[in-house]
């Protein structure tokens, strides 16, 4: 499973990626809110684990940034030091899934790592499909009407996050920040690269998959 740990402590990030690494988990990792927004907003992971007191932004804006604005579903673990009822209830509403205490055992955070993978129903899906477009995350291999199709590497990111969200429609802002972070080029960067998927994606075949929404953003969808 691959996991991305969102921790500002050195010494509990350390031990937390050693153990996991040892569980034969693939590990990312990010120590502070916007670059753990980054990864996750631009990557694929199978689960979240995630500080709360965080420079930038803190765990729960980041959360709620994830799940409001990025409609990413992928399950999440809060840490934290504040042992209130009122802390660990905002971090549920903000939608994480599960909430441990520090100081916690290495062990206890692996079974509810497992716990929450077992309960997700999403957790094992890394084959995306649209329609007659499938796209595999693992062997980057996509393919419409059995065909195999080439795509630059923005494109992949670009394409897995209009698949991931659909049919809902990817505000620009969303993607631009998904694909650049705060290095943004030029305002018809991301119009470009629209471009050159939808020539690959749509052109060759009968009916066009991915759509403009004029003001807003862009879709993927059969209809």
């Amino acid at each position: 499973m691959r996991i991305l740990v969102i921790e500002d402590n050195k010494d509990i990030l350390n031990n937390i990626l050693d153990y996991l690494e040892l569980k034969g988990c693939s590990v990312d990792c990010a120590q502070n809110g916007l670059g753990g927004l980054h990864l996750a907003t631009t990557e694929h992971y199978d689960l979240i684990v995630l500080d709360i007191m965080l420079p930038g932004i803190d765990g729960f804006q980041l959360c709620k940034r994830l799940r409001n604005d990025a409609q990413i579903d992928t399950p999440i673990i809060m840490l934290t030091a504040r042992d209130e009822l009122n802390d660990r209830l905002e971090g549920l509403h903000s939608g994480a899934d599960d909430y441990l205490i520090k100081p916690f055992a290495l062990s206890e955070l692996m079974a509810r790592i497992e716990a929450i993978l077992r309960r997700s129903q999403k957790t094992w899906q890394r084959q995306l499909q649209v329609g007659d477009l499938s796209y595999d995350l693992d062997t980057l291999e996509i393919k419409r009407k059995g065909q195999m199709l080439k795509v630059n590497p923005l494109g992949l990111k670009l394409l897995a996050l209009l698949m991931q969200k659909s049919p809902a429609v990817v505000r620009r802002e969303l993607l631009e920040e998904a694909l650049w972070g705060d290095q943004m080029p030029d305002s018809d960067s991301l119009r470009t690269h629209i471009h050159h998927l939808r020539q690959v994606v749509d052109k060759p075949f009968a009916t066009s998959l991915l759509h403009t929404v004029h003001g807003i953003g862009y879709r993927l969808a059969e209809k």
